[in-house]
């Protein structure tokens, strides 16, 4: 909910700017790795997934989250626009995190 929130408010001039080359496509990939783990644990811990569903599921759900907020920053805000570039940074945010969940797995089931 906070994520969608952050997504779509009018943020100008209320954040310091950090000078930092594309730090609004890393603050993307940050936030939805975060929000895909999150999922996974959501899902796995408390709805009982197995971890692989789990983890299927987190990385759809933030994928089609983030294209979702995209097209209604684009649609439905003032403030904001469609960013492609943001899109990519949330899908691969996303999938770095799906890929290092799955690795964490995979050693996990082999050390066991």
């Amino acid at each position: 909910m906070a994520l969608a929130v952050v997504s779509l408010i009018n943020l100008d001039g209320r954040l310091p700017d950090l000078e930092i080359s594309f730090g609004d496509k890393i603050f993307h990939f940050l936030a939805y790795s975060l929000f895909a783990v999150l999922w996974y644990f959501a899902l796995y811990f408390t709805f009982n997934f197995k971890k692989r569903k789990a983890l299927i599921y987190a990385f759809i759900f933030a994928v089609l989250f983030g294209i979702v907020i995209e097209i209604l920053q684009g649609t439905m805000t003032a403030s904001r626009a469609l960013d492609v570039y943001d899109a990519l940074a949330n899908t691969l945010g996303a999938l770095i995190a799906a890929t290092v969940l799955w690795f964490k797995n995979q050693l996990h089931i082999k050390n066991s």
